[in-house]
C-alpha cells in the first residue's frame, strides 16, 4: 500500500483555486485596461479622441480567469501527480516505431494538399488556401529546420537568424535584376552568400555562449537590417526592390502569353498553376533541408554538434575542434535560410527591410523551442500550428460579432504566441515532441535513469 501513495490524486483546494483565480483576474484587468480597454482614434478634424473597448476587455479577463481556474482544478493536480510518481522513465520504443510513420503520413499529406484543396474549394478558392496557408507555412518550416541546426543540434542560441533570410532574399533580387540570371542559378548563389555571412558571424562569437551569444546574434540581425535601410543606392532603402523576376517552369513563364505555361500545355490560363508550382518548389526545398539535416546528424560533424550542445568543455576534452564545429553549424543553418530567402523574393516579387525584422527571428526561434529542439517533426508541427493559426485568424469574421466590428484578430497573434510559450513550458518543458536521442549507439539503445537527467526523463 505504501507504493501506491505517490500515485494517489492530490487534494484539490477549491477555496485556494477561487482565490488564485480572483487575483489573476484582477491582475489581468489592471494589465489590459490601458492596453486593450482604451483606444485612441483620429476624428475628421485630425484630433485624437479616446474610445473604450469594455466588452473586449472583460471578455479577455473572463477567458484568462477561466483558464486560471482550469489550471488550478485540473492541470496543476495532474502535474503534481506526475511529479510525485516514483518512476519517471517511459519506454521510448513505441514512439520510435511511431515517429517514422507519422513523418511519412505528414509528407504524404503535404504532397496531396493542393489536390485536396482544389477538390474541396475548386480552382477559385484554391489560390488562397495553397498560397496563404501551404506556401507560407512551408517557408517557416524550412526556416525552422535551418535554425534547428544551430539551436537544436549545436545548442547555440541565435536571435539574428532573419539576417541570413534577408541576405538570401536581397542576393536573389539584386542579381536577378542586375544580371538577368535565372532562379535556379541564383538559388545556390544566395545560399552560399548567406553561408559566408554565417561564417563571418561565427568568428566573433566563438568564445561566447548563452545570453552573451544571444545578444551578439541579435545585434547582427539589427545591423543587417539597418544596412538594408541605409544603403539606398543598392537596396533602395525603405522603398524596397520591386519587379523581381519570378521562377519559371524549365524556361516556361506562368503568364497569359502564347508562350506561357497554360498555352504550351493547352490549358485555360489561371494563377493557380504558378501557385501550385511554388508550393511544390518550397516543399522540395523543405524536404531537401530535412534530408540533409538528418544525414548530417549521422556524420561526425553532426555528432560534434550534439556534443557541443551537451557540454562544450567535455567536447574540447575529447579533441573536437569547437571552432570548426560552431562555424559549420552557423554556415549550414545560414545556407538554408538563404535558400528560403531567395524563394521568398521570387514568390513575392517585392522585398523591403520591413519583412526582416527581429519579430521574424522571434517567431522562428519560438517554432524551434515549441516544437522541441532537435526534433524535425516537432519543428514542422509547431510551424503548422503557429503560422497556420495566424492565417486562420484572418478568416474568423464571427469574432467581430463578439468583440466589435473594429476587432482585428491578427493584432493579437503575438499575445497568442506568448500564451503558447507559457503553456508549453508548463505542460511540456522540452517541446511538443520531447525527444533528444543520440544518433549513434554502442550496442543497443537504452533508456537513461530519471535521476541522471535534469528534466526527469531519460
Amino acid at each position: 500500500m505504501a507504493d501506491e501513495a505517490p500515485h494517489a490524486a492530490p487534494h484539490v483546494d477549491l477555496r485556494r483555486a477561487l482565490r488564485e483565480t480572483g487575483w489573476t483576474a484582477l491582475l489581468a484587468l489592471a494589465l489590459f485596461t490601458p492596453l486593450v480597454g482604451f483606444k485612441t482614434v483620429q476624428n475628421i478634424r485630425n484630433e485624437l479622441i479616446l474610445e473604450t473597448r469594455w466588452p473586449l476587455l472583460f471578455a479577455l479577463v473572463a477567458i484568462i480567469a477561466a483558464l486560471r481556474l482550469l489550471h488550478s482544478l485540473v492541470i496543476a493536480p495532474r502535474l503534481a501527480r506526475r511529479a510525485g510518481r516514483l518512476e519517471h522513465t517511459r519506454p521510448s520504443g513505441s514512439w520510435a516505431k511511431l515517429a517514422p510513420w507519422l513523418g511519412a503520413c505528414a509528407v504524404g499529406f503535404a504532397v496531396a494538399y493542393p489536390f485536396i484543396v482544389i477538390l474541396l474549394t475548386g480552382f477559385s478558392g484554391g489560390v488562397k488556401w495553397i498560397d496563404n496557408f501551404g506556401v507560407q507555412i512551408l517557408i517557416y518550416v524550412m526556416l525552422g529546420f535551418g535554425l534547428n541546426i544551430v539551436v537544436g543540434l549545436a545548442g547555440l542560441l541565435d536571435l539574428g537568424y532573419v539576417a541570413f533570410y534577408a541576405v538570401g532574399a536581397y542576393s536573389y533580387a539584386l542579381f536577378a535584376k542586375a544580371f538577368g540570371l535565372s532562379f535556379w542559378l541564383l538559388l545556390p548563389i544566395a545560399g552560399c552568400l548567406a553561408a559566408f555571412w554565417g561564417i563571418l558571424l561565427g568568428f566573433p562569437v566563438l568564445r561566447l555562449r548563452g545570453d552573451y551569444l544571444a545578444i551578439v546574434t541579435l545585434a547582427f540581425g539589427e545591423i543587417i537590417r539597418l544596412v538594408l535601410i541605409n544603403w539606398v543606392p543598392v537596396t533602395n532603402g525603405y522603398a524596397g526592390i520591386s519587379g523581381i523576376p519570378r521562377p519559371t517552369f524549365f524556361g516556361i513563364p506562368f503568364n497569359a502569353d502564347d508562350d506561357g505555361f497554360a498555352a504550351v500545355f493547352g490549358l485555360e490560363f489561371s494563377p493557380l498553376y504558378r501557385t501550385i508550382f511554388l508550393y511544390y518548389l518550397i516543399l522540395g526545398l523543405a524536404l531537401l533541408t530535412a534530408f540533409v539535416t538528418l544525414r548530417l546528424r549521422r556524420l561526425p560533424v553532426g555528432r560534434a554538434w550534439e556534443a557541443l550542445r551537451e557540454d562544450e568543455i567535455a567536447c574540447r576534452s575529447l579533441g573536437i575542434n569547437t571552432t570548426n564545429t560552431k562555424l559549420t553549424a552557423f554556415a549550414t543553418g545560414a545556407m538554408f535560410a538563404g535558400f528560403a530567402g531567395s524563394f521568398f523574393a521570387a514568390r513575392q516579387g517585392f522585398i523591403s527591410p520591413e519583412s526582416f525584422t527581429f519579430m521574424e527571428s522571434a517567431v522562428i526561434v519560438a517554432i524551434v523551442v515549441l516544437g522541441g529542439m532537435g526534433s524535425m517533426l516537432g519543428v514542422a508541427t509547431a510551424a503548422v500550428i503557429m503560422i497556420g493559426s495566424t492565417e486562420i485568424m484572418r478568416e474568423l469574421d464571427f469574432l467581430k460579432w463578439v468583440f466589435g466590428r473594429d476587432f482585428d484578430p491578427t493584432q493579437y497573434r503575438m499575445l497568442l504566441f506568448g500564451f503558447a510559450m507559457v503553456v508549453i513550458m508548463i505542460w511540456k518543458p522540452r517541446g511538443l515532441i520531447e525527444t533528444r536521442e543520440p544518433t549513434a549507439f554502442l550496442r543497443e539503445k537504452k533508456t537513461v535513469a530519471a535521476d541522471l537527467v535534469r528534466e526527469g526523463r531519460g
